[in-house]
């Protein structure tokens, strides 16, 4: 054996020792850079696409007269004064808002910061929620301006029929909560407390703990709830001198909101009762489906649908210059006075009658109004049943759109006049979705 040839045992061991593992690593990795400077060249009407309903609105606003809502504007051309903010924008940023369930002039705000299609609808300007705010309540002129030509955009250009109408009521949840109703005789305990509130804090405007504008936040908040507590309280006087003693006897004490005065406790769709105002909606439309458009839009806080065939088929005419043919609502319209009036314009009313009603030969007997008689002898016919089909395709589709896609499920402002202004918004907001392909034709 060579020497340098190892041995049997010494070529085993060698085999048997075993090799050592080799030390991981650390990983390679890639950090942002946030001090390296850049230049980047962007257009920011090239971020949005043609379709996208943020710019059809837009493009439709642009065909539309506008000049409404700049009438309380004391800048004009020619003159010194301060510009004020598009309305074509602010429009645009509430119609898109809404159209994507976005309701709160805060969040819109928040938006306007950091997403592309509401920065693109800003453009260089910057939108406080404050502006925000009082131009959505502040131009119910304005806004049902709006509305109306908007129809009568869809009727020049045919895409608006009177043929078939639904009307229907939704309540829809207040700006109050059901502890801020109260009687007469706790809102005069309010009223005194709110006068004491008021005094100690005009009282602690040299506190040096609070700023000079918190002072004045402080008295405007004091002030604007002694104003809330006296509509409460006159609101209350009103409600107790429309009730006969008889009702008065029978009914409880009447009560008002200190948030929302105009505020009613009504009857939900789920059986319970909360503040809440009753939005009517006159919906036209086709039985075989299609867009549907809103065409008459009432705010009322009076829980009953009773009595609104009529003032809603005025306002259709009002807004279209004409009557609906056919007019589709269910059984809380059901009142002999309404439907005698509106069967007189000439339009054919589908309501059905109560479940108590009296019956065709009971009314004859009694010598009933012709109308009164014919409404009741069209709703026992096949052809009236299978024309009533269509109601809740209409109507009800419109009311679940503007609940689940348009965000419309309770209302953050307090007032009839607000509450209007935001549902003329969402109800503008509906009718361009359903026609804005057709109407940038």
């Amino acid at each position: 054996m060579s020497e340098a040839e190892p041995g049997l045992f010494e070529a085993a061991e060698i085999a048997s020792t075993p090799e050592k593992p080799a030390e991981p690593g650390v990983a390679r990795t890639r950090e942002p850079q946030r001090a390296q400077a850049e230049i980047r060249f962007s257009v920011p009407d090239d971020l949005v696409a043609p379709s996208n309903p943020a710019r059809l609105f837009w493009e439709i606003l642009g065909r539309l007269d506008l000049t409404a809502f700049g009438l309380e504007c004391g800048s004009v051309e020619g003159k010194a004064g301060r510009a004020m903010l598009s309305p074509r924008m602010l429009l645009t940023l509430w119609l898109y808002g809404i159209s994507e369930g976005v309701g709160s002039a805060r969040e819109i705000e928040r938006l306007t910061k950091r997403d592309t299609v509401y920065r693109w609808i800003v453009g260089d300007l910057e939108v406080s929620h404050h502006k925000l705010s009082r131009f959505r309540v502040g131009h119910g002129e304005a806004l049902n301006g709006l509305m109306t030509d908007v129809l009568a955009s869809l009727m020049e250009k045919g895409l608006l029929s009177l043929d078939l109408v639904a009307d229907d009521g939704t309540r829809t949840r207040a700006a109050a909560s059901a502890p801020s109703f109260r009687t007469y005789g706790s809102l005069l305990e309010c009223r005194a407390q709110a006068a004491l509130h008021l005094k100690a804090v005009l009282a602690a405007a040299e506190d040096p703990e609070y700023t000079r504008a918190q002072h004045t936040r402080r008295a405007v908040a004091a002030r604007d709830f002694q104003q809330r507590v006296e509509a409460a309280i006159a609101t209350v006087a009103e409600i107790q001198e429309q009730r006969t003693p008889a009702e008065n006897r029978k009914l409880k004490p009447a009560r008002a909101s200190t948030t929302d005065a105009e505020a009613r406790v009504m009857k939900m769709g789920d059986g319970g009762f909360r503040p809440a105002y009753n939005v009517q909606y006159s919906v036209a439309g086709s039985e075989l489906g299609g867009p549907r458009t809103i065409v008459a839009v009432q705010v009322t806080n009076v829980g009953s649908d009773m009595g609104d065939l009529t003032p809603m088929a005025e306002q259709v005419e009002e807004r279209t210059g004409q009557l609906p043919k056919v007019v589709l609502a269910d059984g809380g319209h059901a009142k002999a006075e309404d439907i005698t009036t509106v069967k007189g314009m000439d339009i054919d009313v589908l309501v059905p009658p109560p479940e108590n009603a009296k019956s065709i030969d009971k009314l004859k007997a009694e010598g009933a109004g012709a109308e009164l008689i014919d409404w009741r002898e069209r709703m026992a016919t096949p052809e009236a049943a299978k024309a009533y089909r269509a109601r809740a395709g209409l109507c009800e589709l419109a009311n679940a759109h503007q609940k689940s896609h348009h965000g419309l499920t309770h209302f953050l402002v307090r007032g009839l006049d607000k509450v209007t202004c935001v549902t003329l918004l969402s109800a503008i907001a509906f009718n361009l979705s359903q026609h804005a392909s057709h109407l940038l034709r």
